[in-house]
């Protein structure tokens, strides 16, 4: 026999939900504020008292949400990295979606340069305040680490699927294939063509497309060994 709910019940759900939908814009309030001080002044002169002021909230609100500096560094970060704070990884969103329906390596590379482009628009000056701060604060020198690690990982499963799409297509091996779109993938690409050079997105959208799909040898045939330089003892 199923339970009825009272009268008394349904309002205190209500005020659940309320509250939780009030935590969560307290939290992208902060977040929101966070990028822009952290762009503005750099990840050492932030601090928890200036974001606090920014986000229209008390410093220990600031703290009971993230706990850190470093701590909010990070969800900057990642809400910066996926667009929200939704719990879906990066390759799973829409946006994502060109890549894993591309049925040739090239068209995959194209839709690949279309996500570092979105994603070089979000981040890349939030993760060159990381690289910064990645000399001086030994947290966000971890969080470097784990940035560094996501981003090979990243371009290590776009290679799988370019490799899954034509096995005999390409002329490095796989690691050297990883290499080299890690290489591009990074966002400071971005910030330089972009932000700095004042490049048009979709030109610098076409420029990175090329350079992956170059970088990648498609169309060379089969892979081949990389021939090693060898010593001059050994000649």
């Amino acid at each position: 026999m199923k339970a009825v709910k009272t009268d008394q019940e349904r309002p205190r759900q209500y005020r659940s939900v309320v509250r939780a939908e009030g935590a969560r814009r307290t939290r992208h309030a902060i977040v929101v504020a966070a990028s822009a001080l952290f762009v503005q002044d750099g990840y050492g002169r932030t601090s928890l008292a200036a974001v606090a002021a920014a986000a229209g909230v008390a410093r220990p609100t600031v703290t009971a949400a993230f706990g850190s500096k470093p701590a909010l560094l990070r969800e900057v970060l990642d809400q910066a990295l996926a667009g929200d704070d939704e719990p879906v990884p990066v390759a799973e969103r829409p946006w994502f979606s060109p890549v894993w329906e591309s049925r040739t390596p090239r068209d995959a590379l194209a839709g690949y340069a279309q996500v570092c482009t979105l994603i070089g628009r979000r981040a890349a000056r939030l993760i060159e305040v990381a690289r910064r701060a990645a000399d001086t604060s030994p947290e966000v020198a971890d969080l470097w680490a784990s940035l560094q690690r996501n981003r090979r990982a990243g371009a290590a499963m776009v290679v799988d699927h370019l490799e899954r799409l034509a096995p005999d297509e390409g002329a490095l091996p796989h690691d050297r294939r990883v290499d080299a779109l890690w290489f591009f993938n990074d966002p400071a690409h971005y910030d330089t063509l972009v932000g700095q050079c004042h490049w048009r997105e979709a030109d610098f959208t076409a420029w990175l497309a090329a350079r992956m799909q170059e970088a990648q040898c498609l169309g060379a045939g089969p892979r081949r060994p990389v021939r090693r330089n060898r010593r001059p003892a050994d000649r």
